[in-house]
């Protein structure tokens, strides 16, 4: 993880152009090394450059509020995803309902799949039955 952060401050001093890709590699090593913070504050820079977020950017950011315990945190960035052009996945809930857990936050997780099921069905409405004649 270090090597890999060696290698985004370098090329943050160059004019190389960050995508969502190079935020991604970085904050992945951060977060399976245990290093949850410095995920969370490159995640932190890829919200504040014009880089568009993405769907792994964003759970990775919350499954390193898992591991940090930071639970609050992980809700919060779930709540930008849902208010972003950001498709959820079941990656994301799954990151979402772990971070809850580890704080045993119960109801915040039955309030997750709500939130999840309520924007699911109206993204993709089921079509009325039809009466059997």
């Amino acid at each position: 993880w270090q090597r890999v952060l060696q290698l985004f401050s370098t090329m943050e001093h160059s004019s190389v152009e960050f995508t969502t890709d190079t935020f991604n590699v970085a904050m992945s090593a951060c977060e399976k090394y245990g290093k949850s913070e410095k995920a969370l504050q490159l995640f932190r820079k890829l919200t504040q450059r014009e880089v568009q977020s993405s769907t792994a950017a964003f759970n990775t950011a919350i499954s390193a509020c898992k591991e940090g315990g930071k639970w609050e945190k992980a809700l919060q960035i779930f709540r930008a995803m849902t208010q972003s052009k950001v498709d959820l996945d079941m990656i994301t809930l799954s990151a979402a309902i772990s971070a809850c857990e580890e704080g045993g936050k119960r109801e915040e997780i039955l309030q997750l799949c709500s939130s999840v099921v309520h924007r699911f069905s109206a993204l993709h409405p089921v079509p009325a039955r039809r009466k059997k004649k």
